[in-house]
């Protein structure tokens, strides 16, 4: 037996009906918070076991941080067996995570419906690309086409240079998180009501949203008072600067920041400089003034900057590669593939001080008997003599191919 999850979502199960990266961060998150998470992975296994190179060929790297605190069972949803098993298991759980498009659900017979009929007090989280009431429900969306539907090529663009996308997943990544906080704000919701419900998560809505925190600026007032783009976000000098000997991002924020960097680098006409006199000014200006920063940071190294805005209270901070980051992460021992570096859980309890690896990435099907006994427990429990039959293919539509 696994061990018994331990955080503060011990006792709460969730069915993860999703792929990729986006709906398996979610589920990653709650397994980390100590909810026991069940995938069912189709038979011919989930696109994340070999986006990257891995240590064995079911395992990439992405995989062992991704499927962490999982249980895993294999199911063709596809067929009638292997439906009636996915609802027989829908009815053991608290929350149902899937990003399938609605249109595949139906098919299948996997909507809220469906489930709720079976676990009427489930939390159902539904993620796709586009919002399910609109003509673009069923159209296929990742991260790529999500960018750049949201209006981040265009903040590029808008500081001076062509649209790009981000290189991240921001949309997957960004949608993960939202999934995890819908998720416990609806079970919070159930908690004090009893209720459970169907959430909602279009990427594209997020990735909107997230864009215009920000840069709806001026153009939402009505009629606005100016284009959309928060200027200092677009200003093309916002970056690492060089130094002496390398890289470091500084970012003076108020005029004793700037004063102290120029009267550093012997620079008095820049000390009585109208433009840090005030937030606004320095917004407003903040192009020429990064630039008279990048300036001044070439006159020292990186480590002697740290250390001066580290006496200053300047904000500043090291520009490490990704190898010098993957370098730092803890390490653990995984049963199939050895020894690999952990992404830390980001969150800390002080009541569950636990480690963040409670269950080792699954290879495909590796908890079928266990999770299928567990149900077959919960149906026996819960039988009466006057129950329904499960559910058959004519009712949930699983001959759908």
């Amino acid at each position: 037996m696994p061990p018994t999850p331990t955080g503060p979502l011990e006792g709460i199960r969730v069915l993860d009906l999703s792929s990729v990266i986006m709906g398996p961060l979610a589920t990653q998150i709650l397994g980390d918070l100590g909810a026991d998470v069940i995938t069912v992975e189709d038979p011919k296994g989930t696109l994340s076991r070999v986006m990257t190179a891995g240590p064995v060929p079911t395992l990439s790297g992405l995989a062992l941080n991704l499927l962490r605190n999982k249980r895993n069972i294999v199911l063709d949803l596809k067929d009638p067996d292997g439906l009636r098993q996915a609802l027989e298991l829908a009815a053991t759980v608290d929350v149902v995570v899937t990003n399938l498009r609605p249109g595949t659900l139906a098919r299948l017979g996997l909507t809220y419906e469906d489930v709720a009929a079976v676990c009427p007090d489930v939390v159902y989280c539904q993620a796709q690309g586009y919002p399910s009431d609109t003509p673009a429900a069923d159209a296929p969306a990742y991260d790529d086409v999500i960018q750049a539907g949201s209006g981040i090529p265009d903040t590029f663009r808008r500081m001076g240079g062509v649209p790009v996308l981000v290189p991240t997943l921001v949309a997957d990544k960004v949608s993960g998180l939202t999934i995890a906080y819908a998720v416990l704000a609806a079970l919070f919701e159930r908690e004090r009501t009893g209720r459970g419900q169907r959430v909602e998560v279009p990427m594209i809505d997020v990735m909107t949203a997230f864009t215009l925190v920000e840069h709806a600026g001026p153009a939402t007032t009505v009629p606005p008072l100016g284009p959309p783009g928060y200027g200092r976000i677009l200003n093309p000098e916002r970056r690492p600067q060089r130094t002496r000997d390398g890289w470091i991002n500084v970012l003076a924020y108020t005029r004793q920041n700037y004063e102290d960097l120029f009267e550093a680098a012997g620079r008095d006409d820049l000390v009585q400089d109208e433009r840090i006199h005030s937030a606004r000014s320095r917004i407003a200006h903040a192009d020429s003034l990064y630039a008279e920063v990048a300036g001044v940071l070439l006159e020292r190294t990186t480590d002697e900057w740290l250390e001066f805005c580290a006496d200053r209270g300047i904000p500043a901070s090291p520009v490490p590669t990704l190898e010098e980051l993957v370098e730092e992460l803890p390490e653990d021992d995984h049963p199939l593939a050895g020894r690999y570096k952990v992404i830390p859980q980001p969150v800390r309890f002080a009541n569950h001080p636990g480690p963040t690896v409670r269950l080792p990435a699954a290879v495909s099907g590796q908890h079928d008997a266990e999770v299928r006994a567990e149900v077959a427990g919960w149906a026996a429990r819960h039988r009466t003599p006057d129950a329904a039959p499960a559910a058959d293919t004519d009712t949930y539509g699983g001959t759908a191919r």
